[in-house]
């Protein structure tokens, strides 16, 4: 996969350890940007905005799916990384397999863990990972009111 945003997990931590020794706060968002709407872009934005480094963690092809079932992915993880890639707001791409991001936090222990609004902070699936390094949460994007499901509904009544 070419993309300069890009790298697999081992590889990221490399990047990573180089800009905590700059200080630079590491910020991390995740999911699976399926098909991106505005609600994606108010997340990554205001997940930046939290601190100097934004890495989102996609979801695989693979966790995706057994996530959201067998129809999704509707693009595939290599044209997800390459549009999530071209927004100005990440810094960095990594891919993962798991359903959740625990493996992702405890490798490279950012700063700050986003989550989107349909969660609290008490709701975050990781909080517990994320405390357990000192690390801090934070909810962005405004008001849960654009899903990818929602859309590909909309899509189907649509246009059948």
């Amino acid at each position: 996969m070419l993309c300069r945003k890009f790298y697999p997990l081992p590889e990221l931590v490399i990047q990573i350890a180089g800009k905590k020794k700059l200080g630079k706060t590491i910020v991390l968002a995740n999911g699976g940007f399926d098909l991106i709407h505005v609600g994606h872009i108010r997340y990554l934005q205001q997940a930046k905005a939290k601190g100097d480094i934004l890495v989102v963690a996609l979801n695989s092809d693979r966790s995706l799916k057994n996530l959201k079932g067998a129809a999704r992915a509707l693009i595939d993880e290599q044209g997800r990384v390459l549009i999530i890639s071209a927004l100005a707001c990440v810094d960095y791409v990594t891919l993962f397999d798991e359903n959740r991001v625990d493996h992702i936090l405890l490798t490279i222990t950012p700063d700050v863990h986003c989550k989107g609004s349909d969660y609290t902070l008490e709701s975050i699936p990781e909080r517990d990972i994320v405390r357990s390094y000192g690390g801090a949460m934070a909810i962005v994007g405004g008001d849960k009111v654009h899903s990818t499901s929602a859309l590909i509904k909309k899509i189907k009544e649509l246009y059948g």
